[in-house]
């Protein structure tokens, strides 16, 4: 008999994870996960209501408050460990699954949408329940005329809604989940409707191979955007971790307020490139074309490219060279960098910002539209824009599609004041021959990254968040980790001071 090979197509899993238990929706209902490059349907998956999500709620809440994860720190550790184990044993099937239902190019599986991810974002929080310092000792205090020990302690701060965007869904579902089971919390997991299989994957392997208890790790799939709500409005919850656009971030922090929810908001991204007048134009310029892998579906792309006023028409010579180069199409292809969007809809919204940014002034020297030779799948050329004034609505906003906006400065302090004009401040990059000056303007870009000649920033003990509409908190690093916790500071009377002739108490004022 020949052995048959599973295939991602028959381990993809359909059910949520809920209490341990592997469950359909309480409703029976399911929906379909769609191909984005070509547009057909590659199975179901559950479409649950909030019923199922106020299960997934309740069965976080018990776990945290009743069992001893958030305190049992081998445990955790334990957990996190065959959680990796088992994901590496299904390293290739997650690779084709989220090539099919992403529509990422295979390429980008071997950087930041599986293997890099994969490689630390369990890892370096794991290694953390052993170096973080949990507790640590003030000197002793005197208040009141009481001196007292003190004692600073990190506890887990509860029940975390997990809330995950579609561009990079493993990515940012890992580096999530290592980190807040890491500090001792329990979680929802609430993917993104278009991408569910990585999530409902990840939550088969928690329930199966792993001792993780019952309750700790949820994950709850909807074709309902309200039903993952029901993590910003629920008290149960503690913190939502939310990546995605900054529209929906808004209505989080507005249906958080009520019960004080504790946010992470890494949003929207605006990133400009700026490439001082001492660059190597020819070695720096044509990688802006970058912009277009992955269909250019990144919150942290640079999408802007500033150039010396001088050098525009060279800059932009090198750029349509660039662009009309980009090998783009079928992302099963391992010689494409650039897939489809995620949508229908996603591809009309960016279309429509191109044609707005047409309409107010900007050039379109490349693309622009739908290319004809894919006919299936939700395709957009590789866009190339000039907008002279730097002031365009493609200029400004995010549009999530595979479009560079060319400007041109004057000196660095016009760079500088680009740059920053801008809702957003997620990201950037400065190229100079001297990484002193390129460093002197880095310093002055609001953003919350920002890299020197190609330096790149990206790891589990790295931060990365954004200043003004990009969001607030920080995902990975000692930052990101500190996040999941509550402090807590415990006292208590410490010996007298035999120096003291007062002793351990001395009044304070009239009885």
């Amino acid at each position: 008999m020949t052995e048959t090979v599973p295939s991602w197509e028959t381990t993809a899993e359909p059910r949520m994870l809920i209490d341990g238990k592997l469950v359909e929706a309480a409703s029976g209902r399911r929906f379909d996960n769609v191909n984005p490059a070509t547009e057909e349907v590659l199975g179901t998956v559950a479409d649950a209501d909030a019923r199922d999500m106020s299960a997934a709620i309740g069965a976080a809440r018990r776990a945290f408050d009743e069992t001893t994860w958030s305190t049992d720190r081998a445990l955790r550790k334990r957990g996190l460990e065959q959680l990796q184990i088992a994901l590496e044993g299904e390293q290739e099937l997650l690779r084709g699954e989220l090539v099919a239902e992403v529509g990422t190019p295979l390429a980008i599986t071997y950087g930041p949408q599986l293997d890099a991810p994969l490689e630390d974002g369990l890892r370096w929080p794991m290694e953390m329940i052993d170096r973080f310092e949990w507790e640590r000792d003030l000197p002793v205090g005197t208040a009141f005329g009481m001196r007292s020990w003190r004692r600073v302690v990190k506890e887990a701060a509860g029940v975390v809604g997990a809330v995950i965007p579609w561009n990079f869904p493993f990515e940012v579902m890992l580096q999530k989940v290592g980190q807040a089971l890491a500090t001792g919390n329990t979680l929802i997991v609430k993917p993104a409707p278009d991408t569910p299989w990585n999530a409902t994957r990840l939550g088969r392997l928690v329930a199966e191979q792993t001792d993780i208890p019952p309750g700790v790790v949820n994950v709850v799939t909807s074709s309902d955007h309200l039903v993952g709500e029901e993590l910003t409005l629920d008290p149960r919850v503690d913190i939502i971790s939310f990546t995605g656009s900054t529209a929906t971030g808004r209505r989080i922090m507005e249906k958080g307020a009520p019960t004080l929810k504790r946010l992470f908001l890494e949003l929207g991204g605006k990133s400009a490139h700026i490439v001082l007048d001492d660059a190597d134009l020819a070695a720096t310029v044509p990688g802006a074309a970058f912009v277009c892998v992955h269909a250019g579906q990144g919150c942290a792309m640079l999408t802007r490219l500033l150039v010396p006023r001088d050098r525009l028409h060279e800059s932009v010579a090198m750029l349509t060279e660039a662009f009309g180069a980009m090998p783009y199409g079928d992302p099963t292809d391992a010689g494409n960098l650039q897939g489809p969007q995620i949508s229908a809809r996603q591809r009309e919204r960016v279309l429509e910002y191109i044609e707005r940014g047409v309409e107010e002034g900007a050039r379109l020297v490349l693309g622009g539209g739908r290319p004809a030779h894919l006919p299936k799948g939700w395709y957009v050329e590789p866009t190339l824009l000039v907008d002279e004034t730097a002031s365009t609505w493609v200029s400004k906003e995010e549009i999530f599609g595979p479009v560079l906006v060319v400007s041109p400065f004057d000196d660095d302090d016009d760079a500088v004041r680009i740059a920053n004009d801008t809702a957003y401040g997620l990201s950037g990059m400065v190229s100079s021959a001297s990484e002193e000056r390129a460093l002197a303007v880095a310093r002055r870009i609001r953003s919350g990254t920002v890299g020197v000649n190609g330096g790149i920033f990206y790891g589990a003990d790295a931060p990365f968040g954004g200043y003004k509409a990009s969001g607030y908190g920080r995902q990975n690093g000692i930052e990101g980790f500190e996040q999941y916790l509550e402090t807590k500071t415990i006292s208590g009377p410490a010996p007298a001071d035999p120096s003291s002739p007062g002793g351990s108490f001395l009044s304070v004022g009239p009885a």
